[in-house]
């Protein structure tokens, strides 16, 4: 059977700032973020089945998607939670912001393992996460392969 890779596109806004940075990624700033989503795996050739001839169907790999990425990030600033951004983040959180303490430094190079752990974990058996591609701006993004993280 054919191993077959689909790909769907979101779009989210995010704010985050790099503690210890040296140039201007140190202050606090915001990203239109575009994450391309791949999976890979055999249609379903069973005729039975309702997604007959689908690898997944679009709708559940945007449920799993939203839940895990999307409805978290959307509109949030990341901070590390283990710099001094800490208090700005808990200042922030004080007057109902959406905040998320990481703990790792919010780069799109770790935001991007972060997303391909969440979304393998919610995969239905048979697809697999092929790769993700996080771009933070139109021409800076940072690229997951599950070929090169085995």
């Amino acid at each position: 059977m054919s191993k077959i890779r689909i790909t769907k596109q979101f779009n989210f806004e995010t704010g985050h700032a790099l503690y210890g940075y040296d140039g201007k990624c140190k202050n606090v700033h915001g990203h239109s973020y575009k994450l391309s989503v791949t999976v890979i795996g055999s249609p379903i050739t069973d005729r039975s089945n309702v997604k007959f001839g689908m690898v997944i169907d679009f709708s559940d790999l945007k449920k799993i998607v939203k839940e895990e990425i999307v409805d978290q990030f959307d509109h949030a600033t990341v901070f590390n939670e283990t710099t001094p951004h800490i208090e700005l983040a808990n200042e922030l959180k004080n007057r109902g912001h959406h905040v998320i303490l990481v703990d790792y430094q919010p780069t799109s190079e770790n935001m991007v393992i972060d997303f391909a752990k969440k979304i393998v974990a919610r995969l239905p058996e048979g697809i697999s996460l092929f790769s993700l591609k996080l771009q933070e701006t139109e021409s800076s993004f940072a690229e997951w392969y599950a070929s090169d993280n085995l």
